[in-house]
C-alpha cells in the first residue's frame, strides 16, 4: 500500500502494528483522523500518552490500575480470603461482568505453555504463593482457560498449594474446552464461578 504522503504512511505502519488491525483498516483510521479537528486528534494522542505514564500493575494482584492498589483489592466489601487466579486482566473483565464473584484476585500473566518456551518462572507464581502464606487465605479458584496449557498451569498450581492445607476449587467445565475465558459469555461464566468444584476431584 502506497500513498502519496510518507506521514499517512508512518501512521497505517503504527495503527497495523496493533493485534487485529490490518493495513486497510489502519488507513480507513488514519483518514479519519485527519477528517477531524486539531482538537479532537490532540486529545486522541493525549490519551494514549497518559495511559502509558499513569497505568500501573496493582500491587498486590497484577490488575491493571491508576493506582499502586486496584479497586477491587481496595474494596473493603470484598472477601480478602478468597482468590480467583486467572491468566490474563481481561478475563477479570470477563469475571467482573457476571457480578457473581465478591473475592479477590491474582493475574499470573499468562500460563505454562513449553512450545511458547514459557514456564512457571516466567509467570507470577512466587507472587501468589507469598500472598497466600503472608494473607489468612482459606480458598483459591483456578479460572484458567479450559486449555491444554491452561490445564497443565492448573495441575502444577494445585501441586504447589495442596499441601498448605488451603481448599483449592476450580470453576465448573461449563465452558467449552479449548476456548479462551475472555470469550466465555457472562451467563455460562457466572454459573460456573458460582458452581465451582473441588479442583483434585476435576479430571486433567
Amino acid at each position: 500500500m502506497l500513498t502519496s504522503s510518507k506521514y499517512i504512511e508512518n501512521a497505517v505502519d503504527q495503527l497495523s502494528s496493533l493485534p487485529g488491525i490490518g493495513r486497510k483498516t489502519a488507513l480507513r483510521l488514519v483518514l479519519n483522523l485527519l477528517n477531524r479537528s486539531d482538537e479532537e486528534v490532540k486529545r486522541f494522542s493525549e490519551s494514549f500518552k497518559d495511559l502509558k505514564v499513569n497505568v500501573q500493575f496493582c500491587k498486590t494482584c497484577f490488575n491493571l490500575s491508576d493506582l499502586e492498589e486496584c479497586g477491587i483489592c481496595r474494596n473493603l466489601h470484598r472477601e480478602k480470603n478468597l482468590i480467583c487466579v486467572v491468566e490474563d486482566i481481561r478475563d477479570i473483565m470477563a469475571i467482573e461482568a457476571t457480578q457473581q464473584y465478591l473475592g479477590v484476585y491474582h493475574v499470573l500473566g499468562g500460563r505454562i505453555s513449553p512450545m511458547d518456551g514459557i514456564g512457571p518462572k516466567d509467570l507470577r507464581i512466587s507472587e501468589l504463593i507469598r500472598r497466600i502464606e503472608k494473607d489468612d487465605i482459606q480458598e483459591v479458584i483456578f479460572a484458567l482457560s479450559p486449555t491444554l496449557e491452561g490445564d497443565t498451569t492448573s495441575f502444577y498450581l494445585f501441586k504447589k498449594l495442596k499441601e498448605m492445607g488451603i481448599l483449592v476449587t476450580s470453576i465448573a467445565k461449563g465452558i467449552s474446552v479449548g476456548n479462551e475465558l475472555e470469550y466465555t459469555d457472562e451467563v455460562t461464566l457466572g454459573r460456573s464461578i458460582l458452581d465451582r468444584k473441588p479442583f483434585e476431584k476435576q479430571s486433567i
